[in-house]
């Protein structure tokens, strides 16, 4: 349809051409997605995980992660259908489910009329017939896999269900020929059901991705950009760059990361840190892309674009975890190297046994049945998917509450968590110190020692040097440059500003330069009793004044300590903060330990002694010096408005930085070990159970002989079953 510009209803510009439309919903359709009706046969982009051709895509075993190959296939160790290694956002149509799905119909449209000839045992020709389409066609993917595990040496459940198909089809094929009753009704069942078992559980298994889909959908796929010229236009996300000026308009989705210039506004970011309340966003502070602006309208500055964006990453570390294994995967990993050839065994001395020692006329047919039975009703399957289901599900679950698992061994350890060490600035606190108290000697103002302090602090990244900075500014204080600016780890810096020796630092930084404290210890004394940490400022080797700087406690951390408590978590707190400060802080919030005038490098030295007691130790900090001892916990935790070298080191990271993160992951860690020791009895007591009955050891009892029938349904159902029960991960109440 061509549209004349001069009765055009609107316009809009994409990649230097402008586009006319007769109708204003046609306009605002085009500008949401322009790609989709320019290239109508390609695919538009997603900004934080482009789906390419699935032929190019990396795909990967969910019981076998180290199984990789690009595009779909099956997997050479268990046969199972392989799945995309990073979920997308577009419902791509799944291969192998289209065609299990075709073959099942049509498996179940030919098995019906055989069932009835095979009930009334009429015409064992026509049955023949009608079976081998079932057996060879619609199961050929089944035979093919369990021929590839013999290839591979590496039997599966496809093995087994083969064996007993062909068993049953190849028996009843010589029966039609010498006139013996034949069981091509059983064969045609066991197909059509194992088909029905791979259709569900390949529907099932696409359910597991749900919780990186949710988070692929928060990214809105346009922006609007204010140009240079001051005007305004819709682009598409991936054309924005670091540095633009964006628009976020009341109730629109944040594009990308940025820092607030302009507005205010409170944005729900409830997607990505799980807490419900909405967060107040004004100039200066950092927005997430994803989250939802609220009532008021703001302008951003682009920080973090693609894959470069908080959502991006949790999308990436999320789906790389839920490929990772747990401890507890070993367990079903050493009884299935063994499981298949058992049931081989099982199924020969159950031949044996019924064909030998039965005595009965039909004992041939009788021990042919028992033995596809066995064949048909051992699950490996199931034992093999208890674990990777429920990880890969709770892992996403987390995600989605604000809990960034690195690997599934965290998860598995956290439940087992007794003590947890915390840094106090940053992790308790607030991690943005203020000025409480400035004491200057009698030549001395206040104004002039915090003005020195503020000018030789104002080089350091540390969180109480902030404080200083920011309370100078506040007082508008005229701050000079310093030169030759050393930190001192763990006691201070020093430096020299306007031709003077400025040092500003702790009690450790007076003892290192031999310098006593005199009339001020009383004072700073007094200060420490009262919460706050005491700094001394030094000006040519003697003390010129000292500040008072107090951490705000986070709001949330009594009530989660008194949690933690509850849950039998000893909580030790690691502070560089003089002992006096640290005993009021301990007091206050009821911390069963205190390291105080910790330096960085002994944070592991005491994460070390605890794991030598005999604890299970988890760390949650924040900086730079806190890396080297969440590397040693037995479980790192990294808070996410914390440094990125902190989070790198980490295992499990909090987006919204406070402790209840740290309730909500060992709320999901004991959630996600229950739900696989459910998946591990189910699969242990069903193949426990199963294997026998179906060998006939009730027999002797009650008469009881398992159809084949019935095995093939209750295998169907079993893998299905685990995966059933570990989706419910997904409703697991995360609480505040």
């Amino acid at each position: 349809m061509n549209v004349m510009p001069e009765t055009a209803a609107g316009k809009y510009d994409y990649k230097g051409k402008t586009y006319y439309f007769c109708n204003p919903r046609c306009l605002e359709r085009f500008r949401a997605n322009p790609e989709q009706f320019l290239n109508p046969g390609g695919s538009s982009r997603q900004p934080a995980a482009p789906s390419p051709a699935a032929a190019t895509v990396p795909y990967t075993c969910p019981m076998h992660p180290e199984v990789r190959q690009m595009g779909p296939g099956t997997c050479p160790k268990c046969g199972m259908a392989l799945e995309p290694e990073v979920v997308s956002l577009e419902e791509e149509e799944n291969p192998e489910l289209v065609d299990m799905t075709r073959r099942f119909w049509t498996a179940s449209a030919l098995t019906v009329p055989i069932v009835v000839l095979g009930m009334i045992e009429l015409n064992p020709l026509a049955q023949a017939i009608l079976a081998t389409p079932v057996v060879i066609w619609a199961g050929w993917p089944i035979l093919e896999r369990g021929w590839a595990s013999v290839l591979n040496r590496s039997l599966n459940m496809f093995t087994l269900i083969s064996i007993g198909t062909i068993t049953a089809y190849v028996y009843s094929c010589v029966a039609v020929l010498e006139g013996l009753p034949v069981y091509f009704e059983t064969a045609a069942v066991i197909t059509a059901l194992v088909l029905l078992g791979q259709v569900l559980e390949l529907r099932a298994r696409s359910r597991t991705g749900a919780a990186i889909k949710a988070l692929l959908g928060l990214v809105p796929k346009t922006a609007r950009r204010i140009e240079s010229d001051g005007s305004e236009r819709d682009v598409p996300l991936e054309q924005i760059q670091v540095g633009d000026k964006l628009r976020v308009r009341p109730g629109e989705k944040i594009p990308v990361d940025g820092i607030v210039l302009e507005g205010y506004s409170s944005v729900d970011e409830s997607m990505i840190s799980g807490e419900p309340i909405p967060v107040e966003k004004t100039e200066g502070m950092k927005v997430i892309g994803g989250t939802i602006n609220g009532t008021g309208g703001l302008v951003i500055r682009a920080e973090r674009v693609g894959h470069d964006m908080l959502l991006s990453q949790i999308v990436a570390m999320v789906a790389q975890a839920q490929r990772s294994r747990a401890p507890i995967q070993r367990l079903a990993d050493v009884v299935s190297s063994y499981f298949v050839p058992a049931v081989l065994i099982i199924a020969i001395a159950t031949f044996i046994i019924w064909f030998v020692f039965s005595g009965a006329e039909n004992r041939l047919s009788i021990a042919i049945l028992n033995t596809v039975a066995v064949l048909i009703i051992a699950c490996p399957c199931a034992l093999g998917l208890a674990t990777p289901m429920s990880i890969m599900v709770g892992i996403g679950r987390g995600a989605t509450a604000g809990v960034l698992i690195r690997n599934a061994e965290a998860l598995e350890i956290m439940e087992r968590v007794d003590t947890l060490v915390v840094d106090k600035t940053g992790t308790l606190t607030e991690g943005k110190p203020v000025v409480a108290t400035i004491v200057g000697t009698s030549g001395m103002s206040e104004d002039e020692v915090l003005r020195l302090a503020a000018s030789l602090e104002q080089a350091s990244e540390h969180p109480l040097a902030g404080g200083i900075v920011r309370s100078a500014a506040a007082r508008r204080l005229q701050l000079s440059s310093a030169s030759n600016v050393r930190a001192i780890a763990g006691k201070g810096v020093e430096g020299g500003v306007e031709g003077r020796s400025i040092a500003v630092g702790n009690r450790l930084l007076l003892e290192a330069k031999g310098i006593d404290a005199g009339p001020f210890d009383k004072q700073a004394e007094a200060l420490r009793n009262d919460g706050q940490t005491v700094m001394f400022v030094v000006i040519d080797g003697t003390i010129a004044g000292l500040i008072g700087v107090t951490d705000p406690i986070k709001e949330s951390t009594p009530e989660t300590i008194r949690k933690l408590h509850e849950a039998r978590i000893r909580i030790v707190m690691l502070t560089g903060d003089n002992r006096t400060t640290a005993a009021a802080v301990a007091k206050k919030l009821g911390i069963d330990e205190v390291q105080a005038e910790v330096l960085p490098d002994t944070k592991v030295e005491v994460v070390k002694r605890l794991q030598h007691e005999g604890h299970v130790v988890a760390m949650a900090g924040d900086g730079i010096n806190d890396a080297p001892a969440l590397a040693q916990a037995d479980v790192g935790i990294a808070m996410g408005t914390g440094t990125d070298v902190a989070m790198k080191t980490a295992e499990i990271t909090l987006i919204k930085g406070d402790l209840r993160g740290i309730l909500r992951a060992r709320t999901l860690s004991r959630a996600t070990m229950k739900n696989i020791r459910q998946n591990l009895f189910l699969a242990f007591v069903y193949n426990v159970l199963g294997i026998p009955i179906a060998a006939g050891v009730l027999y002797p009892f009650i008469g009881l002989l398992l159809s084949p029938m019935i095995a093939s349904a209750a295998m169907t159902f079993s893998s299905v079953s685990v995966i059933t029960n570990a989706l419910r991960l997904r409703r697991t109440k995360m609480g505040s």
